[in-house]
């Protein structure tokens, strides 16, 4: 299961998504009310979630982590598994939000919004291995982004490196995703991770198309932005 639905995070406006604005107007509530509650989704998703994994990791090791089934079904991670797929529909509703305002809307956000949809319900049916540390990896990530839209929401300036933090956050995402694919298909060829080999392909052409973009978003953000104003001076 993937992760993210991470949308590019800039800090050139006050809230990094208009859209967002648009659904509070709709229901007749503050954007900074939304923004907090969804900060404290991710970052209980993300403590739940991570306190599994790392218990995983610390008593049955690594491949264990990545290939065992548990995460789906456990007492208290199956809930967040749960929320987390059942998350991506109101995610993409943000996107549908853009186009019906006749804002800019760039590739990467329908891209990334459409395809996390998709794969997310896809995988969660056939409980693939994996899925527990992409879910985790998201919601950290995502706890990481509404705390900064919060922030900004609410008023306060935010450094800029925040912004830049964020993205190379999700950049570093994508990668470990590309390495949990990895690790993923060689331990189902020892018969010990549950998956098959479209769900791999599909999962590490995604993470890898990903991975791609926020790199080339990072430095159509922020180092031709800092390499101009450094001319500029």
């Amino acid at each position: 299961m993937i992760r993210q639905s991470s949308s590019p995070v800039t800090s050139g406006s006050p809230l990094p998504s208009r859209s967002l604005l648009c659904v509070c107007r709709g229901m007749a509530m503050p954007a900074h009310e939304v923004i907090v509650r969804g900060r404290f989704i991710t970052i209980f998703g993300a403590l739940r979630t991570g306190a599994y994994m790392v218990y995983m990791l610390m008593t049955k090791g690594l491949k264990q982590s990545v290939c065992d089934q548990s995460f789906y079904y456990a007492p208290v991670s199956k809930f967040w598994a749960y929320a987390f797929v059942l998350s991506k529909a109101p995610e993409l509703g943000d996107t549908i939000f853009i186009v019906l305002r006749k804002q800019k809307l760039i590739f990467l956000h329908w891209y990334h919004h459409i395809t996390v949809l998709l794969y997310s319900w896809y995988s969660y049916k056939d409980m693939v291995a994996g899925g527990g540390w992409f879910m985790t990896m998201n919601y950290s990530v995502h706890a990481v982004m509404y705390s900064y839209y919060a922030l900004r929401a609410a008023g306060f300036r935010v450094s800029r490196k925040f912004a830049m933090f964020i993205t190379l956050s999700q950049i570093t995402q994508m990668l470990m995703g590309c390495v949990i694919n990895y690790l993923v298909f060689y331990w189902m060829q020892q018969d010990q991770c549950h998956s098959h080999f479209q769900n791999i392909f599909w999962s590490s052409l995604m993470y890898l198309s990903y991975l791609v973009l926020f790199c080339h978003f990072f430095f159509e953000a922020y180092i031709c932005k800092m390499r101009k104003a450094t001319k500029a001076e």
